[in-house]
This record gives C-alpha cells, structure tokens and sequence, in this order.
C-alpha cells in the first residue's frame, strides 16, 4: 500500500506542475491588462489667495512712436472761411451825398449815397461798415409839366466803396426822398406872355377898328399869356443832400473786391 500512495503521490506532484506550467500560460493571457501607475497624491497644502507682498511688479512696456507721416500721400487743403455776404433781398437805408434837380441834372449824370450804419448779415456781423459810398447813375429824370403833376428821378446804385477796395452791388431803388417845387415864370414862360399879347392886340384891333381897342386886346392878351404861364410852368423835382434813398438787395451781396 505504501507503495501505491508513494506513485499517486508522485502523480499528483506532477499533474500540479503542469497546471503550473502550461495551464498557467493560458491564465496569463486571458487575464486583462492592469494600468499599474500610481494615482497622483491629494495636495494637503492651504491655497494663499493674498497676493504676494513681495512679488516684483510687471515693467511697464515702451510705447512704440508713432510712424512717420507719408510724405507722399497728399496733404488735404485747409478749410477757408466762408465769404461774408448779405442775403438777396434786404433792404439797405441810403443817405443822398449832394442835391439832384430836374433843372439843372440830367439822365446819365452820376450819384452817389453813403450808409449811416453799418449793413449786418443774418448772424449780426458787420459786412458793409457805415459810412461806404455807394455810386450809380441817373437813369432818368424829368420834371412835372405842371402844376399837380407827377416829376421822374430813377436812380441806379452798382458799386459800393470802402477799405479803399469797390464791391459790385445788384439793387433796385425802392424809395427817393424827393420834393416838389415851382420854377415860376421862365424865359420860355415870358414868351408864352408875349406872344399872347401880341395876339391880343391884333385881336382888339379887329374887333375895336382903332388903336384903343388895340391896347385893350393887348392887355387882354398880356392877361391870357401870364394865365397860361402859370398853368403850364414846370414844377421841378429835386432830392435834397441827406434825404433817404432805400435800395433792396436783386441778388446776394458778397465781400470780393472787384477792378477798379
């Protein structure tokens, strides 16, 4: 008997070194991969939220110069001020430099006016100064041809001068300070006078067959011509120095010097 325990013994040794061996190869392979690296280890430290005292502070970086300008990119011209001007259609109050009559000037003959205050434009600022000089012409004119009757005096006013320089102006003439006043009995009135005497006397000399009635149709006559002289003497317009002319602006007065 021992003997036979003696070989299961020695059967049983084997059997167990094979498992060992080959079967534990098989083992191995079926068996899966391990991630075998150690997990990182919790930090125990305190976090410092401070900031640090003693922590250099950050240089502050140059500041770059600016480029240099591009010389061949074309500089913009500067602004220019707007021209002072004085809007169509304002009204300007004149004074008359000198005296103008339908006796002795005639159509063509130059005038001048100047400004008592300076003329504003719609901001208020000065553009014509007082006392500039404005200058023009007679563009017609003629005295009434009676008693009652209406004289002409037109006035064209194109330039105005000041600061030794001329500006072209567009106006018409809205008001004339004129009067009217009688010439009385002229030359040409005497020979209405004389003739209508002469006309008497033939008339009385007819109508009298001597000379008496010649002498009253000469009286007769010398009457009528003074009475006709008198309806039919021209009354004569003038405009006295310093007597208003109002002009009204046709177009925009603008501050540009013209020519001389």
């Amino acid at each position: 008997m021992s003997d036979v325990r003696i070989r299961l013994s020695a059967v049983a040794a084997a059997l167990a070194l094979w498992a060992c061996g080959g079967g534990g190869e098989a083992a191995k392979d079926q068996e899966p991969a391990r991630d075998l690296s150690l997990a990182p280890a919790e930090s125990t430290r305190a976090i410092n939220d401070r900031p640090a005292v003693n922590q250099p502070k950050a240089t502050a970086q140059p500041r770059k110069p600016a480029p240099p300008p591009n010389r061949n990119q074309p500089s913009q011209p500067p602004t220019r001020p707007a021209t002072p001007s004085v809007a169509e259609g304002t009204s300007i109050d004149l004074m008359a430099t000198d005296s103008l009559n339908s006796r002795r000037n005639k159509k063509g003959d130059m005038v001048t006016a100047t400004t008592p205050s300076p003329v504003k434009d719609a901001s208020g600022r000065d553009v014509i100064p007082g006392g500039a000089v404005f200058s023009g012409t007679i563009s017609d004119i003629a005295p009434a041809e009676h008693p009652g009757g209406q004289g002409r005096m037109m006035l064209t006013f194109n330039r105005v001068s000041f600061g030794g320089k001329n500006y072209e102006v567009e106006a018409r003439v809205d008001t004339v300070g004129t009067t009217m006043k009688g010439r009385g009995v002229t030359a040409g009135d005497a020979a209405k006078v004389g003739a209508a005497t002469a006309v008497g006397a033939i008339a009385g000399r007819l109508l009298g067959g001597n000379k008496k009635g010649t002498a009253v149709g000469a009286a007769a006559g010398a009457a009528a011509g003074v009475g006709v002289a008198a309806a039919t003497r021209d009354i004569d317009i003038i405009l006295p120095a310093g007597a208003l002319i109002r002009i009204v602006l046709t177009s925009t007065f603008k501050l540009e010097p013209i020519a001389d």
